[in-house]
């Protein structure tokens, strides 16, 4: 098997059928697999095959799907490094997953270490002119010109099911990243899974302004539209109005995100804009708030659909819902996954009460790339361990209670950060929040809220304070708000607790802020 197979049966079947939409260009797919033959023959030229790592330092941009698919072909296994990413993270990338060529734009070749990357042979800029490439660098456009005019479609290399087919990178919010090894197989099911389950057909356009290095973006939104032979309208990054433009100037029809974006979304007037081609809406890598569900069902007359996963399982295990949905969960395990509450010794625990999410199936990870210990850490009996903390009910619909690492221990008290953000989302003024924990020398933890105000709203912390005494447990109630013009985000759109945490590390007498 090969997962560049699906690209070459697409251009193959409907080669003038749009793949990709960038920035006024449109690359069909017949191009698409022909520009990713063509760079899988100068990959080969230059020593690169099966099992090789080819890492791809690229923005949302078409080279890097060029550049995933070349990979495939050879079958190379394609590394995803973070394109906003600085010297230090970047070398730790390439020497970590033992990169042997780094795809990249002339703006970002200053940033790769090649001198401190033993295992890295070439850095080809993707963007540079033929005979102008960056000095220590080679030029994408000098490598194709050397590719005989004759050499016609690069055949898939044929792999194993459980040969490695990609390595993506944890957050390493908890320390280094890990390189979650993701099979051929992992990934193949798990698009064919993730296209059947939100129904993607091929006259569908898919918004994709996720990063494109993250499985959200990679996996379900890139390989589930070639999956179905689908067309990307691929962004370089989520700018509201340009998003809004090209939906109603290319009628996009499919739009993803992270909550995030659909709580900004709420804030904007869109009373004057044509969204009417859009017919389903996705969220998932966060937890959706449920006040914040309801509200754009309420507004829009539809519900988000909701998925959920990890990186470790390719990522999609939970999908709320084609059936039936319910407000508050991510739904219920999807075709060949089974999920399961278990308590710290390992058993199960009995429906309706809260343990860690735990996991099998088709798409988890093959393991951590050269990381034994921790790759049987996190998979144990047969199961990956999440580190959510969650529920399920009778009829297995799972509910997300919070992440293990970001419970808030006040005085032995347990305070999920998210169900105190699901009640601060219902207070009149309250736009986004995020709640995380301070340490206290009496309490061990007290709570802490970091939240942007509804424009005119003139919320104030202690009116938060005094909310929150009125509605619930005392100790659960913030000791810190601080109301601010932003929330620090990552690339994905997820919420950095993590930097909550440290600014308010540096500034430890504020109890209090408006």
């Amino acid at each position: 098997m090969n997962l560049a197979a699906t690209l070459r049966r697409r251009a193959t079947e409907t080669p003038a059928h749009p793949a990709i939409l960038f920035e006024g260009a449109t690359i069909s797919y017949g191009e698409l697999d022909a520009r990713a033959s063509a760079l899988a023959h100068a990959l080969r030229g230059h020593g690169i095959g099966p099992g090789d790592r080819v890492a791809l330092y690229l923005p949302n941009v078409p080279d890097f799907a060029v550049g995933y698919y070349a990979a495939q072909l050879l079958g190379a296994v394609t590394v995803s490094i973070n394109a906003i990413f600085k010297a230090v993270e970047v070398e730790y990338l390439l020497s970590d997953s033992g990169a042997a060529v780094v795809l990249t734009l002339a703006e970002l070749a200053g940033h790769v270490p090649r001198e401190r990357c033993p295992a890295l042979r070439h850095v080809l800029v993707c963007d540079a002119a033929a005979g102008a490439a960056p000095a220590g660098t080679e030029s994408l456009a000098d490598w194709l010109a050397a590719v005989p005019a004759q050499a016609g479609p690069l055949e898939p290399v044929e792999r194993r099911s459980d040969d490695p087919a990609s390595l993506l990178y944890s957050s390493g919010t908890t320390g280094f990243p890990k390189g979650v090894t993701l099979t051929q197989h992992n990934i193949a099911t798990n698009v064919a899974t993730a296209a059947a389950a939100s129904g993607y057909r091929a006259d569908d356009r898919l918004a994709l302004f996720l990063p494109l290095f993250h499985v959200y973006g990679q996996n379900y939104i890139l390989n589930g539209a070639v999956h179905a032979g689908a067309t990307v309208a691929l962004f370089r990054r989520f700018v509201p109005d340009a998003v809004l433009d090209a939906i109603e100037r290319e009628r996009i029809t499919m739009f993803f995100g992270v909550p995030t974006i659909f709580i900004g979304l709420l804030g904007m007037d869109l009373s004057k804009r044509d969204l009417s081609s859009i017919r389903y809406e996705m969220s998932a890598a966060s937890t959706m708030p449920e006040e914040v569900s309801r509200r754009w069902t309420e507004r829009f007359g539809r519900r988000i659909f909701e998925g959920y996963g990890l990186t470790e399982c390719s990522p999609f295990a939970a999908y709320n819902d084609a059936v039936e949905h319910r407000f508050g969960s991510v739904g219920r395990a999807v075709e060949g996954f089974e999920i399961a509450i278990h308590d710290e010794a390992g058993g199960e625990r009995p429906r309706g009460e809260w343990g860690e999410i735990v996991i099998r199936g088709p798409g988890v990870m093959a393991g951590y790339w050269n990381r034994p210990a921790e790759t049987a850490e996190a998979l144990r009996d047969g199961w990956l361990h999440s580190g959510d903390i969650g529920r399920m009910d009778s009829e297995g619909y799972v509910f997300i209670v919070d992440r293990v690492k970001d419970m808030i221990n006040v005085s032995g008290f347990k305070v999920w950060p998210a169900e105190v953000e699901q009640y601060l989302y219902r207070m009149p003024g309250v736009h986004e929040c995020a709640v995380y924990g301070i340490p206290d020398p009496v309490k061990d933890e007290q709570v802490a809220v970091a939240l942007v105000a509804t424009p005119g709203s003139g919320l104030t912390g202690q009116q938060v304070i005094d909310w929150c005494r009125e509605h619930l447990a005392a100790y659960k109630v913030p000791v810190r708000v601080d109301v601010v013009a932003e929330l620090p985000k990552s690339a994905t759109g997820k919420l950095l607790k993590r930097v909550l945490r440290e600014q308010a590390a540096a500034a430890p007498t504020a109890s209090k802020k408006d």
